[in-house]
């Protein structure tokens, strides 16, 4: 099991690596730049030497790079659109130099006063431009929980547009189950039926990440509202059960829960005992 949890990079990546030894994961997200900002540090090729020699010691699972909060592809203003697809083609730049199976994830975006199938078609216009930057970076479009006027909540809007680009051989989701449950999809009654569907419309092989969360908020609420594992409406059972599901089972896991490193590493602990896997 390759798992993680969400870590700084601010003092470079080969400091997050050792952090992330330290509690016991074996992969990690971090942003690639200021998450709600546009400027991003520059990458220092001695520090990526770093990296990569605990990567492979300690046998990592692909790192999750997570796109800025200010990305919004799907904007209804032609200058945020722009913003945020030069946000996307510099992040594939910065991919190319990162270990090679490193997964980028990003908000798909709101279409704000627009609407859905034209923020979505601005969307995929991005992504082809992207695919064509990095032909080989792996991107995945979070599923989201459906606050507002954002895409993604809805499978068949992320196979909708992972279709619409024409070399989408590396692009996927990422699942994250608080995301899921306030999006409406019943993961703790009825996990099965929520798998079919995402089999349905994307293609249950594009999963390629997980973001674990319990919730503050109920089924359906719309409510983006991480919360720690075990305290919120999901509940370990349905946790558990989610993550050891046969299909989904060895796919990459980044907790996104509201702890420090001390509460990361319990909730790595706890998992890894639940599911009768070694503490690291």
């Amino acid at each position: 099991m390759h798992l993680g949890c969400h870590l700084s990079i601010s003092k470079g990546f080969k400091t997050a690596a050792e952090t992330a030894v330290s509690i016991g994961a074996n992969t990690f997200q971090f942003f690639t730049r200021n998450p709600r900002g546009g400027r991003a540090k520059a990458i220092d090729p001695k520090d990526l030497i770093g990296l990569e020699a605990i990567l492979e010691k300690h046998r990592f699972g692909p790192l999750f790079a997570h796109g800025s909060y200010t990305m919004n592809l799907a904007s209804d203003k032609a200058d945020v659109r722009e913003f945020a697809k030069g946000i996307l083609l510099d992040d594939m730049d910065r991919l190319a130099v990162l270990p090679p199976n490193t997964l980028y994830v990003f908000h798909p975006g709101s279409y704000v006063s627009g609407n859905p199938q034209t923020g979505m078609e601005w969307i995929v216009a991005a992504l082809e431009e992207a695919v064509a930057r990095n032909p080989k970076a792996n991107i995945c479009l979070e599923g989201m929980s459906g606050t507002g006027t954002e895409i993604g909540s809805e499978f068949e809007q992320l196979g909708a547009i992972i279709r619409g680009v024409t070399h989408n051989e590396n692009l996927g989701i990422c699942l994250d189950t608080c995301h899921l449950y306030s999006a409406g999809y019943d993961i703790k009654g009825d996990l099965d039926g929520v798998l079919q569907q995402i089999d349905e419309y994307v293609g249950i092989d594009r999963v390629r990440m997980i973001h674990l969360n319990d919730s503050k908020a109920p089924l359906g609420s719309h409510k983006d509202r991480h919360e720690k594992l075990g305290e919120g409406t999901l509940g370990w059972d349905a946790i558990i059960a989610f993550i050891t599901h046969p299909k989904l089972i060895g796919t990459p896991i980044n907790l996104e829960t509201p702890n420090e490193i001390e509460g990361y590493k319990e909730e790595i602990e706890e998992i890894r005992r639940r599911t009768g896997q070694p503490l690291l």
